[in-house]
Formats: structure tokens, C-alpha cells, sequence
């Protein structure tokens, strides 16, 4: 009786041992996919940001009565560039938008800047990259939620506690930043 008592007891352990082995390999790789959807944004924010200084030197002898228009975009380039955590790149990429879509708006009215093959050229890759970047955003999301619904989830929330796994947030604006860029656009079509 006690050898059967013991091999359940081993085999138990054993059984215990790989649930573990698979629930913490889930982890890691939950966390890895987040950190690779995490990098794949910041690549296509960093192919943008290097169009910016094409588009400004495009546009600037188009524009020289909107220095605050080009003084608008090249902050809001720094700012994104100098974002590190998440919810910062959100609002510089938030802010960064705005900037852009008010050059767009602006440019608008100078006929021969629209005519200009530069121009039109690195306006489509810049639009192409918004939308690739947005998509990127909606992927990383999907991740980190089903990340954090993990590891608050039992029994996956035992081994996350012990792997000081925590919550990661969403590449995400508030509310109160979107109303902002919605003015500054409105503001700046209204002049157009």
C-alpha cells in the first residue's frame, strides 16, 4: 500500500511540476509578445520621426508665415523622440498627430506646396505610417489584455505574484488630450 501511496504521490508532484513548467513558459511568452509588440510601435514612431525633418525642409520656403505651424511639429517630433514610458509615447504620438494633421490642414492653402512631388511623396509615407502605427497600437493592446487577464487569473495569478509580474498598460490617450488635438485641428482648419 505505501509503495502505490508513494508513486501517486510522485506521480502527483511530477504532474504539479509540469502544469507550472507550462503556466510560467505561458508568461514569459505573454510578456515577450507584449515587449515585441511594444517594439515594433516604436520602430514605426521612429521611421516617422525621421520623415519630420524631410517635411519641414519641404515645406519651409512654402510656409514662411506659418513658423508656428513647423515650430508645432518640430516640438511635438522632440517630444515624441525624448517619451520613454509607454503612456508618454501615447501622448507625444497623440500630440505628434495633431501637429502633423494641423502641416496637412495648413498646407492646404499653398497650392504650389500641394503640387510639389516632395511634398506629396512624404505626405503619403507619413499617412501610411499613422496608419501602420495605429494598427500596431491595436495589436500591442489585444496583447497586453490578454497579458494582464492572465496574470490575474487563478492559478496563473499565484505564479505571476512570484514572478513580480505586473499590469502593464495600454498604449492609450485620455480623453482630456483627444478634445485638445480636436480644438488645435478645428482651430487650425477654421484658418484654411
Amino acid at each position: 500500500m505505501l509503495p502505490v501511496f508513494a508513486a501517486a504521490i510522485a506521480l502527483f508532484l511530477v504532474g504539479a511540476a509540469i502544469y507550472i513548467t507550462i503556466l510560467y513558459n505561458e508568461l514569459v511568452r505573454l510578456r515577450n509578445e507584449n515587449d515585441r509588440a511594444f517594439a515594433n510601435i516604436d520602430v514605426l514612431l521612429k521611421r516617422r520621426h525621421d520623415e519630420i525633418p524631410n517635411l519641414v525642409s519641404c515645406v519651409k520656403g512654402y510656409m514662411d508665415h506659418e513658423r508656428q505651424t513647423l515650430e508645432a511639429v518640430t516640438l511635438a517630433r522632440t517630444a515624441s523622440i525624448g517619451a520613454a514610458s509607454i503612456p508618454q509615447k501615447a501622448q507625444a504620438d497623440l500630440r505628434l498627430t495633431g501637429a502633423l494633421q494641423a502641416l496637412f490642414a495648413v498646407a492646404e492653402r499653398y497650392p504650389g506646396l500641394r503640387a510639389n512631388q516632395n511634398f506629396v511623396a512624404l505626405q503619403k509615407r507619413i499617412a501610411e505610417l499613422e496608419e501602420r502605427i495605429a494598427d500596431r497600437r491595436e495589436f500591442f493592446n489585444d496583447d497586453v489584455a490578454t497579458y494582464n487577464t492572465r496574470i490575474a487569473q487563478v492559478p496563473e495569478l499565484l505564479l505571476a505574484r512570484q514572478m513580480k509580474l505586473r499590469p502593464r498598460q495600454l498604449f492609450q490617450v485620455s480623453e482630456q488630450e483627444r478634445q485638445q488635438v480636436a480644438l488645435k485641428m478645428a482651430r487650425a482648419q477654421g484658418t484654411a
